[in-house]
Parts: C-alpha cells; sequence; structure tokens
C-alpha cells in the first residue's frame, strides 16, 4: 500500500515539476522547489496558478510516503548531475547508517544532531526516522538548490531542522551536538587560507575538503559523542592519510569501520564505507576491538541478517550503556 501511495504522490509531483520546467525554463530540480513550495503553502505564485491548479494534499499521507516521493523527485532531478555533491545518499546506504548512530546512541534522551554537508536532508531524514529521542537537529549546505530542496523536504514531513546556508568550514553559530552523521564530501576544497585554520591543512596544495570536514564535525561534537561518517573507501590510504591518522589518534577513538556492499554503488571507485567515531572525552577510552564488518548485497536477506545479529552483539558486549 505505500509503495503506491508513494508512486502516486510522486508522480503527482513529477508531472507538475515536468509543467512549471516547460513553462519557466528553469532545470528538472529548481522546479521542483518551486512546486514543492506550492504543495507546502497550499496554493502557487499567483503567476503560476494555472500550471498547479491541482495540487496534492500531503497530509493525507505519512511521513514516510512524503519524504519518499520527495526523494524520488529528486533522484530523478540528479539522473543527469555530473557535479559529486548533487548525487544523494542511496536510501539503503542512509538506513544502515541510521542503524549504526542508533545503535551508538541507545538510550540517550533529547539527542542533538547535526549534518554538516547534509544536501537535500535525505540521509538526515533517514536517520532522524530511526533515534529514539531527537531533540535539536540542525544542517549545514552552501548549494543554494539543494538546501531549498532541503527545507522544503523537511517542512512536507513536520520535521524541526535548523538548515545554516553557508560554506559548513567556516564557523558555525551553535552548541557542540551528541551526535554528527554525514556522507562526505569528497575532493578538494578551494579555500587555502580557511584551511590553514584546520591541523589538517595540506603541506602544500590544496587540502582534502573529507578531512577538513572530518576535523570541522569534531569541534562541533561533545566530549563522547558520536560521529557517524559515510567515507570513500579510500580514505585512509590516500597521500595526505597519514595526517588524518594523526589527527584522529590525538582527538577521537575509532569504533568501527563498516564497508558497504559493491552492489550499492555503481563503480568500485565509488565504493563507500562508514566510518563510526567517538570524540575524546574524560570518560572515554579506546576500544580493545573495533566493530570491522563487510556486509553482503543489501538483497541478500539471509546474509544481512546474520551479520546484523553479529554486529547487535558486538555492541552489546562493547558498548558501555
Amino acid at each position: 500500500m505505500e509503495q503506491s501511495n508513494v508512486e502516486g504522490l510522486f508522480e503527482q509531483i513529477d508531472n507538475l515539476t515536468e509543467t512549471v520546467q516547460q513553462d519557466l525554463n528553469e532545470t528538472y530540480l529548481d522546479s521542483l522547489a518551486i512546486v514543492l513550495e506550492a504543495v507546502f503553502e497550499g496554493e502557487p505564485q499567483k503567476e503560476l496558478t494555472e500550471q498547479l491548479q491541482k495540487l496534492p494534499d500531503t497530509a493525507s499521507y505519512e511521513v514516510v510516503e512524503v519524504r519518499k516521493a520527495v526523494q524520488l523527485a529528486i533522484l530523478k532531478g540528479m539522473k543527469g548531475a555530473t557535479q559529486e555533491q548533487h548525487l544523494m545518499t542511496p536510501e539503503t546506504v542512509a538506513l544502515f547508517a541510521g542503524y549504526l548512530a542508533g545503535k551508538l546512541t541507545e538510550g540517550q534522551k533529547s539527542l542533538r544532531v547535526f549534518d554538516p554537508a547534509s544536501g537535500t536532508g535525505n540521509l538526515l531524514s533517514i536517520v532522524m526516522e530511526q533515534l529514539d529521542d531527537v531533540g535539536d537537529v540542525s544542517a549545514g549546505e552552501v548549494d543554494p538548490t539543494l538546501i531549498q530542496l532541503a527545507v522544503l523536504s523537511a517542512n512536507l514531513q513536520k520535521k524541526e531542522i535548523e538548515f545554516f546556508h553557508q560554506d559548513s568550514l567556516r564557523p558555525f553559530l551553535m552548541d557542540p551536538v551528541d551526535l554528527v552523521i554525514s556522507d562526505l564530501p569528497v575532493g578538494y576544497y578551494p579555500d587555502d587560507i580557511r584551511a590553514n585554520d584546520y591541523e589538517m591543512t595540506a603541506d602544500e596544495g590544496h587540502s582534502y575538503a573529507h578531512h577538513l570536514f572530518i576535523e570541522q564535525s569534531i569541534n562541533y561534537t561533545k566530549e563522547g559523542g558520536y560521529l557517524v561518517f559515510v567515507i570513500p573507501e579510500f580514505l585512509f590510504e590516500s597521500d595526505q592519510s597519514d595526517k588524518l591518522h594523526a589527527y584522529l589518534q590525538e582527538n577521537a577513538h575509532i569504533i568501527g569501520v563498516v564497508q558497504l556492499p559493491e552492489s550499492a554503488f555503481k563503480s568500485e571507485k565509488n565504493r563507500k564505507s562508514i566510518l563510526l567515531l567517538q570524540k575524546n572525552g574524560p570518560e572515554t577510552s579506546a576500544l580493545k576491538q573495533p566493530l570491522l564488518a563487510q556486509l553482503p548485497s543489501f538483497k541478500n536477506t539471509e546474509a544481512m541478517n546474520d551479520i546484523l545479529a553479529q554486529m547487535n552483539q558486538w555492541f552489546k558486549e562493547n558498548m558501555n550503556k
């Protein structure tokens, strides 16, 4: 039932978006933002009254159905995207990151959560659905189209998220959080002057944005707080990885690394893992045996259930609640 509701709502949103796209000669994603705003407000901008006569009523859908329908529309708009930051975290990967975040923070009340590179907010929304008790949630995103879609998507899902439209490697006006969750942007950071403020700045040339995002995230995490990153598989083997190793050794404990299945990604070079960290604090200590796991295909239910049972056991034995 949920699937047909999702498809039905997606089709309505998609049809309206294509109409606006043709009429205003905008990109699909920008047209989608116009449509989602009209759906949220309950009425379109005056100049689009004719094109957007029949707006869907999202109140008659479950929150997850709304998220998935919007997600499908965003994915359609991103199909032709060449920029890495215009790609969405796959649903299965986001669900698994949420499962791990839930395990790390089990029993904690009124969690403060932050995603410094939120894109359209899909990863953050999925993780929020899997946490026991969420308090303040905030997100940073520099891309104007992506943050607009993220805000509208959150509004339609009735999720309270504070969004910062800024370069997330600049300072934030916020207190440290209990949990950072992020699909790290991969590549070079062009602002060498700003990069000099970081311990992991490159000795020469541009610094890696993904390294600086880890450092920035740790800066905004409480002592003893947790970080869940979707990382490129080559993270610990790149030419600047010695700085990363040294920084992590000084500032955090590695809780675990979970390799995601090859089948979840288009090519080997796009493969990712999930890195789990805990920020150092007076009551924290390194684990004798971090969680190291390689996931089978998400479609292999039996193998997945088996590894989940093993991981649940690991959390039970190794994480002091």
